[in-house]
């Protein structure tokens, strides 16, 4: 992906004081998991925000009434070109690395993924379909996380 086109995949702050370290790699990062599953982020808005914010997206847009960690808005006209957002809520990622054992910041990658990959046609709505996002998101995850703080994770 070229550094220009970097600036089609932008981070959104929502929640005060949150960012986390190596946004331009991860950007690139998944410009390239784009690429390999055969699409071009043309606009991609990741909103990160708090479990009330995105609870009442979920109510509003979706009619659903519980907390989630993630919702992809895929906004695109043409199915290479990915026009989207992406609303993550912070709390839920947080307390969902807590009850994993996870870290968090390993889990906000996991999601971020999930995210991009929803865009790129993978569902998870049945039980092989999650199996497969979780393979898909373990892949991805292991291949972006450094040596030095590589883990295994199940796939």
């Amino acid at each position: 992906m070229a550094i220009d086109s970097l600036k089609n995949i932008r981070f959104h702050y929502l929640v005060k004081p949150f960012f986390f370290l190596n946004r331009k790699k991860v950007r690139v990062f998944l410009g390239e998991l784009f690429s390999k599953e055969g699409k071009h982020p043309a606009a991609i808005d990741y909103i990160f925000c708090a479990d009330k914010y995105l609870l009442d997206i979920n109510r509003k847009f979706l009619r659903h009434d519980y907390y989630t960690d993630i919702i992809t808005f895929d906004l695109s006209e043409n199915h290479s070109r990915v026009i989207a957002e992406i609303y993550i809520s912070v709390d839920r990622v947080k307390e969902n690395a807590r009850s994993m054992n996870y870290p968090f910041r390993t889990e906000l990658l996991r999601v971020i993924f999930h995210g991009a990959l929803h865009l790129c046609g993978h569902s998870d709505k049945t039980k092989s379909q999650r199996a497969a996002m979780r393979a898909l998101e373990d892949k991805y995850l292991n291949s972006f996380l450094t040596k030095r703080d590589k883990f295994h994770v199940k796939q």
